[in-house]
């Protein structure tokens, strides 16, 4: 069966193409383009369609270009990147294959795509970036306890670059903005406990969440909830690479002590009151006096100072509901 995203790549949202066209151009029957992009609503595209005439797109999707993307890479890119339509997971598929470093998976579309704690990651075809990161540490487990907060210092810094304002960090893997969350990081290891160590690092970011997905996803936000233009997702997806072609190899050689500093200016729950909720229901409340040189959370409470590392802990406002 004909995917349904091959048959929306010969729409656009200018003018409308005709069945007939499409099933010329692709070697396929009349029926075949009809229910192909029957099932368009699947994946949140929504198709004008006029009879006799065909089909256009409701709204414009770019969609990922290999050349594109690599126009906008830094020479001597560490990463050699693989574009796929639609996966199950890019993190479960490079951890499968035994992807080596530098691999880039990135995915128009997920059908199992995972946050922490093994929540649902909700992506939309054209409105998000949906990518995985094999990376290679020679140290040990122990020192990459503070990666996922370095890996948010890339996203920040890579989005302030394309003009987003208003752009920070939770404590420990997300980038948000004043009206919710922007992005997520999971990051999956294997290797020895005295190295090396394999990373496989994903990564989603909301470009663009239609009010049905705002709905669905938890306190999501969207580029449009920031200050800046409108989102071109190649040269985006190359400028949050050039980041961590730049942070992922200093991470490795000094750890996070150095980027202490700077994940804490752009810590934007920093000085509030809040509670951290063990895998087991049990809470610890304090005030966040922000991160250990490892990346590990500092927490004042009313009986001392609380240390924690991501693990399975979930950290909420005090207030929030």
């Amino acid at each position: 069966m004909l995917h349904t995203l091959t048959l929306l790549r010969q729409l656009n949202a200018d003018e409308f193409t005709s069945g007939e066209a499409i099933a010329k151009l692709l070697g396929i029957s009349r029926s075949a383009v009809s229910g192909a992009l029957n099932r368009s609503s699947d994946y949140g595209i929504e198709l004008e369609r006029r009879h006799g005439v065909g089909y256009k797109l409701a709204q414009p999707v770019e969609w990922l270009d290999q050349t594109i993307i690599k126009q906008h890479l830094k020479p001597n890119t560490p990463f050699c990147l693989q574009l796929v339509d639609e996966i199950d997971s890019t993190n479960r598929s490079l951890r499968q294959e035994c992807a080596v470093h530098g691999t880039v998976l990135a995915a128009e579309w997920q059908t199992a795509g995972k946050g922490r704690l093994g929540r649902q990651w909700i992506g939309s075809l054209g409105g998000s970036l949906l990518f995985s990161v094999v990376w290679r540490f020679s140290g040990g487990m122990t020192r990459l306890a503070g990666l996922s907060l370095a890996l948010g210092i890339a996203l920040t810094r890579a989005l302030e670059k394309k003009g987003y304002q208003g752009t920070g960090l939770k404590w420990p893997n997300d980038v948000l903005c004043p009206k919710g969350k922007l992005a997520g990081i999971l990051i999956e290891l294997s290797g020895d406990a005295l190295g090396p160590v394999d990373a496989v690092i994903g990564i989603g970011l909301n470009l663009r969440l239609s009010p049905e997905e705002r709905i669905h996803a938890d306190h999501a936000a969207d580029l449009s909830d920031c200050s800046g233009p409108s989102p071109e997702r190649n040269a985006l997806l190359a400028a949050i690479l050039n980041e961590l072609a730049d942070i992922l190899p200093r991470f490795d050689q000094d750890g996070f002590a150095p980027l202490r500093t700077e994940w804490e200016a752009r810590h934007l729950w920093q000085g509030e009151q809040a509670k951290l909720i063990s895998a087991d229901g049990k809470e610890s409340r304090g005030r966040i006096i922000g991160v250990a040189e490892d990346g590990a959370l500092r927490l004042a409470g009313e009986d001392g100072l609380k240390v924690a590392y991501a693990g399975d802990v979930s950290l909420r406002k005090v207030n929030a509901k």
